[in-house]
């Protein structure tokens, strides 16, 4: 196990850890003995992360010198894998052995837990969120055993998007299903008022349907569908998609800049997990100058809130990088943006302009509160916990499950007590 001052940022570089040290132990044994020794502990993942979430007034565990330990149980369909694997590690093992995940995010970079724990998601119209592939964890609890459930347990649906605050999640086992090949096309410069009108269509149209926008003007800047090759492929790709054109080289979701580092596009059949994420494994950012927060709303407000937003885009558009919308399957995970109705991702990637984008956030939620926004747990957002629980049904189950399993607040931090506790 290996020691450390902190001197890390995020990803982004906007947030500064706080915590006095950082450790990385090697095996679960070690993590164990971590937890419980520690005073204040919370587990840091790839640092994806745009708030202070995973921060603590304690020790920082990092899980990246965990062996992946990917083990795939080919009768059952699950993989086992260790909490701090990247998804595009466990995804290359996956595809090496014949499976699939059902789904990933635009960066395999993340890691599996880290993006479980928040509630991180890909797109598609029948694809829930990373998190309900779930089918059992293992953590470690404030007095370093370790509490293994499955689906069906009492409160399993309670631990899965944990935000940390029950414990240091240390495995977990995800549903797989056999590989499948995907096609990836682009279109450009769709009309906002045919896809306003035909919202259902546009977004049922491939497997996962991404737009992407700055919400100015009156076309929609990119859409990228992608297909599974065994579905039928209803778009004809010589075509155009809502008024939009095929793009005939790949495309960046910015404009202007090259699509080299994003996955293959132009309708060349390849592997899932090369096409399902929007960037390549390969290409490993080491900072991202930008800024994100994300709100997921109910399906049924699609149209009325993509409207509202449209009307804020003289206020919104100016510190945009570009802005996208997809679509999530609804749950049954008890902190999950998307727990109990399906709903569409309103995803902003800011200018990094911290004061600017934190000065328009509340503007931005009262305008999206009318429609049940729920801000993504790892990004950028103004509301706490007297606006949050009210938003989550079981906010007051989660609570309690969080009393009885850490009653000193072990896990707790800063973050948590804004957002979730109320304190």
């Amino acid at each position: 196990m290996t020691h450390q001052l902190v001197a890390e940022r995020n990803w982004a570089g906007n947030y500064g850890y706080r915590a006095p040290r950082i450790v990385h132990p090697s095996s679960v044994d070690e993590l164990q003995a971590l937890v419980a020794g520690a005073k204040n502990v919370r587990a840091l993942g790839s640092r994806h992360s745009f708030n202070a979430i995973a921060d603590t007034a304690g020790t920082l565990a990092v899980l990246d010198r965990l062996d992946p330990a990917i083990n795939v149980d080919a009768g059952n369909l699950t993989v086992a894998v260790s909490a701090g694997t990247r998804y595009g590690t466990l995804a290359a093992e996956l595809w090496r052995q014949g499976f699939a995940l059902h789904n990933l995010a635009s960066l395999p970079h993340i890691s599996v837990a880290g993006a479980v724990s928040t509630a991180t998601h890909g797109s598609g119209d029948g694809n829930g969120n990373l998190a309900t592939a779930v089918t059992g964890l293992e953590m470690v609890t404030a007095d370093g055993t370790i509490l293994a459930t499955q689906r069906g347990d009492a409160d399993f649906e309670g631990m899965v998007v944990g935000l940390g605050a029950l414990g240091v999640v240390s495995q977990l086992t995800l549903d797989i299903e056999p590989t499948f090949d995907v096609v990836q096309r682009v279109f450009e410069d769709l009309d906002w008022e045919q896809v306003l009108e035909n919202f259902d269509q546009v977004t049922s149209a491939a497997y996962s349907v991404s737009l992407f926008t700055d919400w100015s003007g009156a076309t929609i800047g990119q859409a990228w569908l992608k297909y599974r090759t065994s579905d039928p492929m209803p778009v004809d790709p010589t075509l155009e998609f809502f008024g939009g054109k095929p793009a005939t080289v790949a495309r960046h979701p910015l404009p202007g800049v090259s699509g080299r580092n994003c996955t293959q596009q132009l309708g060349i059949r390849g592997p899932w997990h090369e096409r399902l994420a929007h960037f390549r494994m390969e290409f490993t950012p080491s900072k991202g100058d930008e800024l994100q927060s994300e709100y997921l709303i109910p399906r049924e407000h699609a149209a009325n809130a993509l409207r509202t937003m449209r009307g804020l885009a003289d206020v919104v558009s100016p510190l945009l990088l570009v802005a996208e919308v997809r679509t999530i399957a609804a749950d049954a995970l008890w902190l999950s943006p998307n727990y109990g109705r399906d709903g569409i991702g309103l995803h902003f990637t800011w200018r990094q302009d911290e004061p600017a984008v934190q000065a328009i956030l509340p503007l931005l939620e009262a305008e999206l509160a009318p429609f049940s926004a729920r801000p993504h747990w790892g990004k950028l957002f103004d509301a706490g916990a007297a606006a949050v629980a009210p938003l989550y049904p079981r906010m007051g189950d989660f609570i309690a499950l969080s009393d009885r399993l850490d009653p000193s607040g072990k896990f707790r931090n800063a973050y948590l007590d804004r957002t979730v506790f109320g304190s």
